[in-house]
């Protein structure tokens, strides 16, 4: 074999091993629905905190155990159970999207996006000085 078949042959087998890894590493959005009709899969679920239900961070009891409620997209309520220490601001998050897969009545979350209130929605930040 030539040299260049050699090598078109091992950039081909990065190629194929890196889009595999990639599709195997990702996951999808959904609502609560189609996570708890699939548990063990892993799904990204948009929702809003539901501040009215308590939320559960005791950091003298479990410092990487922190719950509270979600509502998704679709206004489906779910306990989350997040294997972490509770992010800075959090009851400032306007949004939140959860990675995770869906236990028996809880959603446990492997990683949390806030979504932040933007200075630039601020009609405050706009009045001239």
């Amino acid at each position: 074999m030539k040299r260049t078949h050699i090598l078109l042959i091992v950039l081909l087998a990065v190629s194929i091993g890196a889009i595999l890894s990639t599709v195997a590493d990702s996951s999808t959005y959904a609502n609560f629905s189609t996570a708890f009709g699939n548990p063990g899969n892993e799904y990204h679920v948009v929702g809003k905190v539901d501040f009215n239900k308590p939320m559960d961070y005791r950091p003298e009891k479990n410092a990487n155990l922190f719950g509270f409620y979600l509502n998704d997209l679709d206004g489906n309520k779910k306990k989350v159970l997040y294997n972490g220490t509770k992010p800075q601001d959090f009851e400032m998050s306007e949004q939140i999207v959860i990675t995770g897969e869906a236990g028996d009545s809880v959603f446990y979350a492997s990683k949390i996006l806030m979504k932040c209130p933007s200075k630039y929605n601020n009609p405050e930040a706009n009045k001239p000085l």
